[in-house]
């Protein structure tokens, strides 16, 4: 039912957690795939908690999902700038054909509360985890209409409906992300084109990891960054938390035809968790 051989798929920030595990598991049900991550120069700066790979790392992308037998491309993407978007996205087709399907999987945030927020950081986190979906869905959307079928599939969070202490930029980020998710819902609708929200909980990730070590830096209080984030798990209904591979299960599933009826939905996967 989720056989999607013939189809052509980009992910963003798709080198490393949910972005490689989606991009995976639409390579394994038969997509072609394109995934792109920010590549950091060395010695960059981070103020945010996102995990940015090096050069080295397209290479391993790359083997690593033409494993399963469908043409991949994997290079550098900058969704805060709409000609390297662009750019992308005109490669890509090069490489597997024009998009069926997109997902929305780059992130990033920082433990920084309202007060001391800066500017810059505030713009980083609004313009990747929103603008930036904005960004590659406008440069696919066109291609999906007028062929009269695509699915896009936007990485949100239990943030867009659950504020959090310390990540204002984050949650106002992907609450803005949901409205996008209905807007482009109603616009391919008429089309064949399909818009829905995955929103999980916390998700063993690496830029999970990162965040709660700044957490640990920010509260201190005698944890370790393990300590808390076992905090996290027993504090979630099923005593766990969610794997990368849960949330690939279902972005392949709404990426699927018999998931056209679902479209403008915020999806949580939460283990029970109220965020």
């Amino acid at each position: 039912m989720t056989n999607l051989s013939g189809r052509s798929a980009i992910v963003t920030g798709g080198f490393s957690g949910m972005g490689f595990a989606i991009a995976t598991a639409l390579a394994r049900a038969g997509a072609n795939v394109a995934v792109g991550s920010y590549i950091a120069p060395a010695g960059a700066a981070k103020s945010d908690a996102a995990y940015y790979p090096r050069a080295g790392e397209i290479e391993r992308v790359r083997s690593a999902l033409s494993a399963h037998g469908t043409r991949v491309h994997a290079a550098h993407l900058d969704v805060r700038d709409g000609e390297i978007t662009n750019l992308f996205a005109a490669e890509a087709e090069a490489v597997i054909g024009p998009a069926d399907i997109l997902v929305n999987a780059a992130g990033t945030t920082a433990e920084q509360p309202v007060c001391g927020h800066s500017d810059a950081l505030w713009d980083k986190i609004v313009d990747t985890n929103l603008t930036g979906a904005f960004r590659a869905t406008r440069a696919v959307l066109p291609g999906m209409i007028g062929r009269g079928w695509g699915r896009i599939v936007n990485i949100g969070s239990t943030a867009a409906t659950v504020g959090w202490k310390d990540n204002p930029a984050y949650c106002a980020s992907k609450a803005g992300l949901l409205g996008l998710t209905r807007c482009v819902a109603l616009e391919g609708a008429a089309h064949g084109v399909t818009c829905v929200m995955i929103s999980p909980t916390w998700v063993e990730t690496e830029l999970m990891r990162r965040n709660v070590a700044q957490v640990v830096e920010r509260e201190g209080k005698g944890r370790s960054a393990e300590e808390v984030m076992d905090e996290f798990r027993k504090g979630n209904p099923q005593g766990r938390m969610m794997q990368p591979e849960e949330i690939a299960a279902l972005a392949v599933f709404l990426c699927s035809d018999i998931a056209k009826g679902i479209t403008m939905e915020n999806i949580q996967i939460t283990g029970g968790a109220l965020w």
